[in-house]
């Protein structure tokens, strides 16, 4: 027996969804055919360009977060490996670690997990949804066929379209805001209080999503709210002031003005979720007022003045901010809103088609108004009283983001349209601008197919045949629809192709993991941006509990793997290396390497190195450095050896007392020089063997080998022993003894390294 109402049980839900499509006309047919067509399109977006997520790292951040609200938690729990695991944008508190976003849209990306086991469902049902959304907005302010162009011209856009593909919070906050305005204008038209009881709950959870979004999206609809509340009371007070007090006690609260029990309503529901906001930064940082990403970056939040997040400051003063946002709004109306500067003409023509109406007739429609095939509902006044709204979104949105310099940030290089966070999704912060263009742009697209419509009646009444009439205005249809389409499709292909690329080279970096099937793994990561988790491998995540079939720590100092590898010591172990140098450029790729490791014990490890020398090499410098060292003994060791064959093995031995190294005593007994001593605790010992030509060029062939020293704990095992991390992390170098990732060795890769290069490595532990 079904535990589901009898509304919501899958069939009687088909029922009504195929008894709503018989009554829908061509119109909400073809909008439905618009939202499912965004859906899919990003979507597929999402499992192509997108399939390792982008070059916004946020992504990484709110998937994690996704993975612990379906854990039932709101922070990692890791205690003394906090540091390992820390990931990218999350605050470490004592061992615990939380993300400075708040949690909303990474519920969203939740359910979908939950559902369907696929995140990217919900980057589809929001795509789906604000193209609806705006459907449906437009259709309130301008009438049905504007919004349908509306809905069009927003699902086109290439901000929407790359917005909308990766797993980020500005189309999911832009979806409740969209709710919002919807529910209120009904609440408006239809004086409704359920409507206004919708609005003020989507508003709310918006502010709960992205509080400063919300606020500048709602400035417009709040000062509307305010401005009917205030007309009302005073209505309310004056009617109130001639009668009598038997009339007034009677009336009681059902004699409220409509507007005020409105909007009073919506402004209940959202403060609602404005204590609820209040609640959840009481609960993650300990005071009410306080967000996690203040914590995480104090002077990262709106304002003038020094603003700072990490190592990266600005003095963001009004000129900055007039001149990023000047260059963003042009950069939307050039290359992000739909078809380019053709979707941005015609939203402008849109705005004056608006404006003359309003002059003309008191409808916002202007010519498009016609009595005997009206596609609006409400009253001239409604309509001026929404398309005014939606202006004034655009103001709030525009001017509200001066005060933030967020599109500072991703804006990078002003002077360069490709660099940046905004070249790969547009000036992201301005996305909620795309609605007011959206609509107004479909405004123009309903305003030029009247005028066209009007201008084929003319014909045929000057006595043009019928069939000529419709091919013209077949023929200017069809040239209109390729010009914008072309202008639609050459707007979105570039940021397309850059994200591409980003994704090509991810795909290459993660081949290794796509390959292999973990199981109770742990794996060592790099850091080239610093310590940070999934920065930038945002592919690579823990799970809520740090317990998954594979874990992901970071490679660092060595007493601190040492201390990751005793808290998961029956884990399969793996390093995780490349060679090359990770940056932001899509064009400079990595070839990488997952390598896998394992922990050898004993009261000496005897180690050979051997090593391919070629044709005129002079001589071979082998030395040992340990990283850290030891007091008492020397900081390095080394000997040369001159008489040079194809190949050259090089032995060496790790003990309690340090590296031994046979060959480098003075004396020339291998056991007479005193050992390299290394750190206890742990630490990192190189094993370099550096060839050098008559020309006094060098080639160094380099290991380091994490080490430290251990008590006996086996039976029949004491004292002192060693413990060392197998193979060393290895790599050749040309001219220097380190070169870091730039000459990672690639034991599998022949072709990247010369062909006389070997470089083999074996140890064996002995009691």
């Amino acid at each position: 027996m079904s535990v589901l109402p009898p509304s919501l049980r899958p069939r009687r839900l088909l029922v009504h969804l195929r008894q709503r499509l018989e009554r829908a006309d061509r119109v909400s047919l073809a909008a439905a055919l618009v939202a499912v067509a965004a859906g899919a399109l990003t979507f597929a977006v999402a499992v192509t360009v997108f399939s390792h997520h982008s070059a916004n790292h946020d992504e990484g951040v709110y998937l994690t977060q996704a993975a612990l609200l379906l854990d039932g938690q709101l922070a990692f729990h890791a205690g003394s490996l906090a540091d390992a695991v820390h990931p990218w944008f999350f605050i470490e508190d004592g061992g615990r670690l939380y993300p400075k976003y708040n949690p909303v849209p990474a519920a969203t990306f939740a359910v979908s997990m939950a559902l369907f086991g696929e995140p990217r469902v919900t980057l589809a049902v929001v795509a789906a949804g604000n193209a609806a959304l705006v459907y449906l907005l437009g259709s309130a302010a301008v009438g049905r066929r504007a919004g349908l162009a509306a809905a069009v011209l927003f699902a086109a856009s290439p901000m929407a379209i790359a917005t909308s593909s990766a797993f980020l919070p500005y189309a999911p906050t832009t979806l409740f805001n969209l709710v919002f305005a919807v529910a209120y204008l009904r609440s408006v038209r239809d004086e409704s209080l359920r409507a206004a009881s919708v609005a003020g709950l989507a508003i709310g959870v918006a502010f709960f999503a992205r509080p400063y979004t919300a606020v500048l999206f709602a400035a417009p609809f709040i000062c509307h709210a305010l401005w009917r509340v205030a007309s009302a009371t005073r209505r309310f007070g004056a009617e109130s002031a001639a009668s009598t007090p038997r009339a007034l006690v009677d009336a009681g609260v059902r004699g409220l003005p409509d507007p005020v029990r409105r909007h009073g309503l919506t402004a209940l529901f959202g403060t609602l979720f404005v204590g609820v906001t209040l609640a959840y930064n009481a609960r993650m940082t300990g005071s009410p007022l306080v967000f996690p990403y203040q914590v995480f970056a104090p002077m990262d939040g709106p304002g003038f003045g020094e603003r700072r997040i990490l190592g990266h400051s600005v003095d963001y003063t009004l000129g900055l901010a007039l001149e990023s946002n000047g260059y963003a709004l042009r950069e939307i109306a050039t290359r992000w809103f739909a078809a380019g500067p053709l979707g941005t003409l015609a939203a402008l023509v849109g705005g004056a088609v608006a404006l003359r109406g309003w002059r003309a007739t008191g409808d916002p429609r202007g010519l498009l108004y016609d009595r005997a095939a009206d596609d609006a509902s409400g009253t001239p006044g409604f309509r001026r009283t929404a398309t005014a709204l939606l202006v004034g979104v655009a103001v709030s949105v525009v001017v509200g983001n001066l005060y933030f310099w967020g599109t500072h940030n991703a804006l990078a290089d002003l002077s360069d349209p490709t660099d940046g966070l905004a070249s790969l999704f547009g000036p992201f912060y301005h996305f909620d601008l795309l609605v007011p263009l959206s609509v107004f742009g479909g405004l123009a697209v309903a305003a030029a197919a009247r005028a066209l419509s009007a201008a084929r009646d003319r014909l045929v009444s000057r006595g043009a045949s019928g069939t000529v009439a419709r091919v013209a205005l077949a023929v200017v249809v069809a040239s209109a629809v390729v010009v914008a389409g072309v202008a639609a499709v050459d707007a979105a292909a570039d940021p397309i192709e850059r994200n591409a690329a980003v994704d090509a080279k991810h795909e290459a970096a993660y081949a290794p993991f796509d390959e292999t099937t973990f199981e109770d793994g742990l794996v060592f990561v790099p850091t080239p941006y610093g310590e940070w988790q999934n920065h930038p491998f945002q592919y690579l995540r823990n799970g809520p509990g740090l317990d998954g079939e594979v874990v992901y720590a970071l490679d660092r100092d060595p007493v601190e793997n040492f201390a990751v590898l005793d808290a998961y010591p029956d884990r399969t172990l793996y390093r995780y290396g490349y060679q090359g140098v990770w940056t932001a450029d899509p064009e400079t790729r990595v070839t990488p390497k997952l390598e896998p490791l394992d922990r050898r014990t004993g009261a000496r490890i005897d180690a050979e190195t051997t090593v391919g020398v070629p044709d005129r090499v002079a001589r071979a410098q082998v030395r040992v450095d340990p990283r850290r060292g030891a007091p008492g003994g020397p900081d390095h060791v080394s000997y040369t050896v001159s008489d040079l064959g194809d190949s050259l093995a090089v032995d060496w031995a790790v003990t309690p007392e340090g590296v031994r190294l046979p060959g480098a005593a003075a004396a020339g007994d291998p056991e007479a020089g005193d050992p390299v001593p290394f750190d206890p605790e742990g630490d990192a010992v190189a094993v370099t063997v550096t060839l050098v030509d008559p020309a006094g060029a060098t080639f160094t062939y380099r290991q380091e080998v994490t080490v430290r020293v251990t008590e006996g704990s086996e039976a029949g095992a004491s004292g002192e022993r060693v413990e060392v991390v197998w193979p060393p992390e290895r790599s050749t170098c040309r001219l220097v003894t380190a070169c870091g990732t730039e000459g990672t060795y690639l034991p599998d890769e022949p072709d990247a390294h010369p062909e006389w290069v070997v470089f083999e490595t074996a140890a064996e532990a002995s009691d």
